[in-house]
């Protein structure tokens, strides 16, 4: 019953609040969620433990039938084993300490009810992804992700900025959900199933089968696991499928934070480790995913350094880091790919929910180059902030360095060419990651203030419901990584993960073998060298940075514009689809669909009115057309005898 609890306990905040927001009740609103939501965590960290502790093997709870078409059936029910639980209290820890935090931080929003019937819906449709027993259960919660970041994207509707970035999210990721179902159908049409116990039991007899594409043979299980990642990366917006991400910052801080933490870019990351029993016996698929994670790092890394907004400088450091994710998973280590999800969902949200602080503070202010000197105003938020800056930078012992170190490990051990490939971004990436970090730190809390200077007067620290999240988020990043390595990737994790997470048999997880001491020291040395040179640029010679992009225009420019992602679409797709539509408008629809029953209506009003004219009730009218109607029988009689 646990597992129900923790589930289901959102969806009923989200009725609780639609019935509270109905009868006027605002706080009852607010507060029905909240608690139900830590009702949903306390749960879910008790049937890990019991799942734990009394080692229960995996199995699901049933809820019901769901589909049953003829042959086809398949059931609700929740899948309880090690690797759904973990992702299970992932979410719903950090999506309650959210909902607390948006009490203070939606507290002047008149429609705060409604945010709230929004965040709980989205965090129970993530649950029921994570503990979907079959792909269709999946792809139901995968769908409720992307409809509910739609609508929290584009919360303040009356901004067309909004609006403009919550369309630009959808319509990315049904691109990426295009190719999921196609390979979800391709699924079913070669395993005969969509649940995932029957799935994987049959995979070995699949490894020989071949489609025959482009006048060649390409394996099954490469295809298939091909487009199961496209489905990821648009969830999870690696390289290509990313430019959603950095615009859905649009949304209230709050959102960005689970959206970036626990939840959306997540489920991308959990559906490739989840199939990895298909993946990893896909080798063209997993040198892929390997290859795209690697890039993404570190291209999105590059993008961070240079940008402005606060929310979109985390924004980018999370598409690097699923990055790093998906490297793990690429290289067989899954373990690590989730050990680094989680680690990741604490600092990360940790960093968002202090970024929001910092606004808060400010006014809404949000450009770093009009902030600064205020640590000493918000002196909680900045040691809080300073925590979430060192774990993402992978600084011992702070989390990120456990689970970031223990992919880069894993990718260098491999030893084939995409893993090497990835290795070598991911190690620079590092270096990046503390570099535009540290620049944030410097901008934000150091230095003198640089904004308005009477909003920095004003600025103060937050209130309690802002500040608890924070401090217990901050204990995560500070002490989860030494808590979770042994057990999610030390000499303990086959017992820990049990059947949930399986080495590939052709790509052995390489977490145990040793690495030489320069691979091991290397991310963390570039690190460093990433924190002094930020501090030179932006305390010892503050001009360094003006000058050198004065001096590199066209880089600057490119990194600043994002590599002209955004250009080349809009270029590409967005303004070809205009003009195509606005010819079907003006063509088709104005002077077809429009046009001819208009005309025909036109035509049919205009010949009644002369009718009508006619209609006068003259009778020497009446008679003369009479006799008109008459000569003319009479002449048509003629001509045709």
């Amino acid at each position: 019953m646990l597992l129900e609890i923790a589930v289901f306990a959102p969806l009923l905040g989200t009725i609780l609040a639609v019935l509270l927001r109905a009868s006027g009740s605002r706080a009852g609103a607010v507060w029905s969620s909240v608690a139900l939501m830590a009702v949903s965590a306390l749960a879910a960290v008790a049937v890990l433990v019991r799942h734990l502790v009394a080692h229960v093997a995996m199995h699901d709870v049933a809820l019901g039938a769901w589909i049953h078409v003829g042959h086809f059936v398949t059931p609700w029910s929740l899948r309880e084993d090690t690797l759904s639980l973990v992702v299970v209290v992932m979410v719903s820890v950090v999506s309650a300490l959210i909902h607390l935090y948006s009490v203070g931080y939606m507290a002047h929003d008149r429609t705060m009810p409604r945010f709230f019937v929004y965040i709980s819906a989205f965090t129970f449709a993530m649950l029921m992804l994570v503990t979907a027993n079959n792909l269709l259960q999946l792809f139901f919660g995968w769908e409720g992700v992307g409809l509910f970041s739609y609508l929290l994207i584009g919360y303040w509707y009356d901004r067309a900025s909004a609006n403009a970035a919550a369309i630009k999210a959808f319509v990315m990721n049904r691109v990426g959900d295009l190719a999921f179902l196609i390979g979800i159908v391709l699924i079913y049409a070669q395993f005969g199933s969509v649940s995932f116990n029957q799935i994987f039991a049959a995979v070995p007899q699949m490894v020989s089968h071949h489609y025959s594409l482009f006048g060649d043979a390409m394996p099954v299980l490469d295809v298939i696991g091909v487009l199961l990642f496209i489905g990821a990366m648009g969830k999870s917006a690696q390289i290509f499928l990313h430019t959603w991400l950095a615009d859905a910052m649009e949304g209230p801080t709050p959102i960005s934070a689970l959206i970036h933490a626990a939840t959306m870019v997540a489920a991308g990351v959990y559906m490739i480790v989840r199939m990895s029993p298909l993946i990893s016996s896909a080798p063209g698929a997993m040198a892929m995913i390997a290859v795209i994670g690697g890039f993404t790092a570190l291209f999105a890394g590059t993008i961070g350094c240079v940008q402005n907004d606060i929310k979109r400088i985390i924004a980018y450091s999370t598409c690097s880091q699923l990055g790093y994710m998906f490297l793990g998973a690429g290289v067989g280590a899954d373990q690590a790919a989730i050990f680094h999800m989680v680690t990741h969902a604490m600092f990360k949200a940790l960093l968002f929910l202090a970024a929001g602080s910092v606004i808060h503070a400010l006014a809404d202010e949000q450009d770093v180059r009009k902030m600064g000197g205020l640590w000493r105003k918000m002196k909680i938020t900045y040691v809080t902030m300073l925590i979430g800056a060192l774990a993402l930078a992978a600084i011992p012992p702070f989390a990120g360095y456990y689970s970031k170190d223990a992919i880069l490990a894993a990718a260098f051990a491999n030893h084939s060419g995409p893993a090497l490939f990835g290795w070598v971004c991911g190690v620079l990436g590092a270096g990046l990651t503390a570099f535009y970090i540290s620049r944030l730190m410097i901008l934000t809390f150091h230095g003198a203030p640089r904004g308005d200077a009477d909003v920095h007067a004003h600025a103060h620290e937050s209130g309690w419901t802002m500040l608890v999240p924070l401090l217990v988020l901050a204990l995560g990043a500070s002490f989860g990584g030494m808590l979770l390595d042994r057990p999610f990737v030390g000499a303990g994790n086959a017992a820990f993960w049990g059947s949930s997470i399986v080495p590939p048999a052709n790509l052995v997880l390489q977490l145990s073998v040793p690495v030489p001491a320069w691979v091991a020291d290397l991310p963390l040395l570039l690190a460093l060298v990433g924190f002094g040179v930020a501090y030179v640029f932006y305390v010892i010679r503050p001009s360094m940075p003006v000058a050198l992009a004065k001096a590199m225009p066209g880089a600057y420019r490119f990194l600043l514009n994002k590599w002209y992602f955004d250009e080349l679409y809009d270029s590409v797709f967005v303004q070809p689809s205009k003009r195509l539509a606005r010819v079907i408008w003006r063509g088709a629809d104005d002077q077809v669909i429009d046009g001819v029953p208009t005309g025909l209506a036109r035509w049919t009003t205009d010949f009644s009115l002369q009718m009508g004219r006619a209609q006068n009730g003259s009778l020497a009218v009446y008679s003369f057309v009479m006799l008109l109607g008459l000569l003319v029988l009479l002449s048509l009689f003629l001509v045709v005898r």
